[in-house]
């Protein structure tokens, strides 16, 4: 007995079972007796964070930042078909063994992003990160791209607001007004 599956506009069927090897992901399909069926979206999702971060001198600080996070499904130029099917099937695996309302994916994200944004910021000055902060936002948004390929994952969308002083610290505050003055 056969069923024939059909996606929505922003879905993917990931096929296992009888004859398939791996996981075959199509839009539409005859799924048979053997064989299991799992529909997933593929819509970028917003990440909303709020890093601690310390830099090298042992001063904390918050990195509010946002992302916009979601599987590869398109194919940046001179890439191959192949790489970005690869993508989808890494995140089709990521997303597979766990249900909708998980919170799986959000967990690795934060992981990945606070994690390379702290091992980042330790290696720099508070005076390095607030005098290059495009430097410090695009070294951020390179490092946490590097782990996210491993999961099929793309970075659509990296919104890193204003660096803020934690509680009790006014580092970034004085750097403010010691430009202001010079200004």
């Amino acid at each position: 007995m056969a069923r024939f599956m059909v996606a929505g506009p922003s879905e993917y069927l990931a096929i296992t079972g009888w004859g398939i090897d791996d996981v075959k992901l199509a839009k539409k399909a005859w799924v048979f007796t053997g064989q299991q069926c799992k529909k997933f979206d593929i819509s970028p999702v917003n990440y909303e964070f709020k890093v601690e971060a310390m830099s090298s001198e042992k001063l904390p600080f918050n990195l509010p930042a946002v992302f916009t996070i979601g599987p590869k499904i398109s194919q940046a130029p001179g890439e191959s078909e192949a790489a970005t099917e690869e993508a989808m099937l890494l995140y089709a695996k990521l997303i597979a063994p766990h249900d909708h309302a998980s919170n799986h994916v959000k967990n690795l994200v934060k992981g990945i992003i606070e994690g390379e944004t702290r091992v980042l910021a330790a290696s720099m000055t508070m005076e390095e990160i607030f005098q290059g902060t495009e430097k410090f936002k695009q070294e951020v948004f390179d490092h946490v791209q590097h782990d996210l390929n491993k999961f099929g994952l793309y970075i659509y969308n990296a919104n890193v607001k204003q660096l803020v002083d934690e509680p009790g610290h006014e580092y970034f505050s004085y750097l403010a007004q010691k430009t202001q003055k010079e200004a």
